[in-house]
């Protein structure tokens, strides 16, 4: 998970209270005090923390991305906005018994989900040995029964592994970006054919940091059907087969699923808030041709999705 994006002359000791207070406002006071630092495979990793909150830090190219956060006297919340918005593809499938994420972070939305969701299997899927290492180490995650962690490359999991899934939630970066390999239409087509009936995926999108509109054209040339969240600065993209659903029949599944489980951000408030992708205008991002890591969207773009959207009826 990740948001954030800092010059290297605010980072270290005001990286993370810069970062958190200009995003999240429910974060009473931000984590300005390293922890640790920890150099694995694939990241540099700032562990920051006070008394009030703690945060997971990427550094990259000088450049340093807030990738989760946590109050630690609300360590069953979700204070980063969009991961809110993550779990509004719950209410979409007709069942909710295993759900897959690619991409840990501090591994708190699948955290949420897990102890929200008594009946349902989760699977986290991360490429980096070290970030669940530190997600169980200052996050609160804990693997269980119903909640485990797999050391993997997303793509290459679901290459060789068959099952099927009714949410596959979509979460990576590294750095400002999301790895060329998991933003494909070869990639988007396996994850379909990962998908139960009716099931959906969602991704998190920046918009400020990646070309939005290749991205979701090349979601939507898989997925007939995308729904579009704003996440606070974040877009969450939910595609699905079949159908565009009405927001009379989306609001019903939502509200029946908030009633069987009482979630904390409720599933109708936030499906109230979706955005139809009608217009995609982006060149569709195939293996052959996918620079995401070279893309980099001006700062007007950051709004330009909702150009493309239109309210659902």
């Amino acid at each position: 998970m990740r948001k954030w994006c800092l010059p290297r002359r605010m980072a270290f000791a005001g990286l993370a209270s810069l970062a958190i207070v200009a995003v999240l406002a429910p974060v009473a006071a931000a984590a300005n005090e390293l922890l640790e630092k920890r150099e694995s495979l694939y990241n540099n990793i700032f562990i920051f923390g006070d008394k009030d909150a703690v945060s997971m830090t990427f550094g990259q190219n000088k450049r340093y991305y807030t990738e989760s956060a946590m109050q630690l006297s609300d360590p069953g919340g979700l204070s980063v906005e969009y991961t809110r918005y993550m779990t509004v593809g719950v209410a979409y499938p007709p069942k909710i018994e295993r759900i897959a994420e690619i991409g840990l972070g501090g591994g708190r939305t699948v955290s949420y989900l897990s102890a929200s969701l008594p009946d349902t299997g989760i699977l986290a899927i991360e490429l980096d040995k070290d970030v669940v290492d530190l997600a169980k180490k200052y996050f609160k995650f804990q693997e269980s029964a119903r909640l485990r962690a797999v050391v993997s490359d997303g793509r290459a999991f679901l290459l060789k592994d068959s099952a099927k899934w009714d949410v596959i939630l979509i979460d990576a970066y590294r750095g400002p970006f999301v790895p060329f390999h998991l933003l494909t239409r070869e990639f988007y087509t396996l994850v379909k054919s990962r998908l139960n009936p009716g099931g959906v995926v969602v991704q998190n999108i920046e918009p400020s940091t990646m070309l939005f509109d290749s991205a979701s054209a090349t979601l939507k040339s898989v997925f007939p059907s995308v729904d579009l969240y704003d996440g606070g600065g974040n877009v969450v993209a939910v595609g699905y087969d079949g159908p565009q659903l009405s927001q009379a029949e989306l609001l019903a599944r939502a509200a029946k699923v908030q009633a069987r489980y009482k979630l904390r951000y409720d599933l109708t408030k936030l499906a109230a808030e979706r955005r139809v992708l009608n217009r995609p205008t982006g060149k569709i991002l195939t293996d052959d041709f996918a620079p995401v890591e070279t893309m980099r969207a001006i700062e007007q773009k950051n709004e330009k999705w909702k150009e493309q959207t239109e309210a659902p009826r």
